[in-house]
């Protein structure tokens, strides 16, 4: 059973992790803390990004001769396959470490089974502590080993009385200049963003990363316009080519229930393709399908001060017809971002 030393370096290790923010992407969120034999924090450090050096070895490096008999305390299960770095398993055989404490099991195929390549060279080796908290710190990645699809993170501006835009069909800009700033980190974050064809048709958006200046910056994501009978004009912003755009429609991916395109054979495909993070910025149609269909694992909301009474909602076409149904969210972060309130939030059925 861990100590309280360990549990409490396994906090710390939270911590770090949960610091990686989306930097790591595709890569796990993963946090490290090097106690020596006398139980003393002489080590820690986080997985920076992908291609570069893991938690552990980093948290090592720190700790030199003095993680000696000592135990190191991580996430994630160390590794033990050789990808652009070694295995985690090596460093700490190397390092002479007699115990690691680990939260959560690596499910990949695979980096796999680095407890019992430790545990067959004499290492004392412990899992399961503080799991909920270590999942919530790596839950794109969890998600992707566990479901095989993207992790999805809906994004919608809405007035405070849950519309989306004005009864005559305007819709810019519902949110402060300060949200469409913060919504451009999302994107950046982000592989993939995904819209729907109506958002295509009435706003001509270009789903592109861009600065203050209106620049584009950095690497682009990909463009996916959800438009099941093939609309998306020619002429559209998303055509160009700033960035690479797949219009996705049912004849490629086949029907929904509704009829529009397989939203679970989109996620499929786009995993496929070593699509890790999905921005959702399609309309009240397409995130209702994406809700009906549990393909929602945060949302971030930016709420203007301004009232409508009319006009489309945040949601449509979601199938839920009563209350007891709907779907509870438990608010992670609540805060101003300009003149709005930023919500971030998760639907409990995604682990609690």
């Amino acid at each position: 059973m861990a100590t309280e030393t360990e549990t409490a370096a396994m906090r710390r290790a939270v911590v770090l992790s949960a610091a990686g923010g989306e930097a790591t992407r595709p890569n796990p969120n993963v946090g490290a803390v090097v106690l020596d034999a006398l139980g003393a924090v002489v080590g820690e450090a986080r997985h920076e990004a992908a291609g570069g050096p893991h938690a552990e070895v980093l948290a090592l490096r720190a700790a030199g001769e003095r993680a000696r008999a000592g135990t190191v305390v991580v996430t994630l299960e160390p590794c033990a396959h050789t990808g652009r770095t070694g295995p985690c398993t090596r460093a700490l055989l190397a390092a002479g470490v007699a115990r690691v404490v680990y939260a959560v099991a690596d499910e990949s195929p695979q980096a796999g089974g680095g407890a019992e390549e430790l545990r067959a060279a004499g290492v004392d080796v412990e899992s399961g502590v503080l799991v909920a908290e270590t999942e919530r710190a790596n839950e794109r990645w969890l998600t992707g080993v566990r479901l095989q699809r993207p992790f999805v993170v809906w994004k919608v501006a809405a007035t405070l009385d849950g519309r989306v835009a004005a009864e005559d069909g305007t819709s810019r800009w519902v949110s402060s200049v300060e949200s469409r700033r913060d919504a451009h980190r999302l994107r950046a974050e982000s592989d993939t963003i995904v819209a729907g064809v109506g958002t295509v048709l009435a706003d001509d958006p270009h789903l592109t990363v861009r600065g203050r200046d209106g620049s584009l910056v950095g690497d682009q994501p990909l463009r996916v316009v959800v438009d099941s009978s093939g609309r998306t004009p020619g002429s559209a912003r998303v055509r160009d080519d700033a960035a690479p755009t797949w219009v996705a429609t049912a004849a490629e991916l086949g029907a929904g229930p509704d009829g529009g395109v397989d939203l679970g054979a989109l996620m499929k495909e786009l995993w496929a393709r070593e699509r890790t993070l999905v921005l959702l910025e399609g309309g009240p149609t397409l995130a209702g399908g994406f809700v009906r269909a549990g393909l929602v694992d945060r949302v971030v909301a930016y709420l203007a001060p301004t009232l409508l009474g009319a006009g489309p909602p945040v949601l449509a076409g979601t199938g839920i017809a009563t209350l007891a149904d709907g779907v509870a969210l438990h608010i992670d972060d609540v805060r101003r971002v300009g003149s709005d309130v930023r919500v971030t939030a998760r639907p409990l059925r995604q682990g609690g």
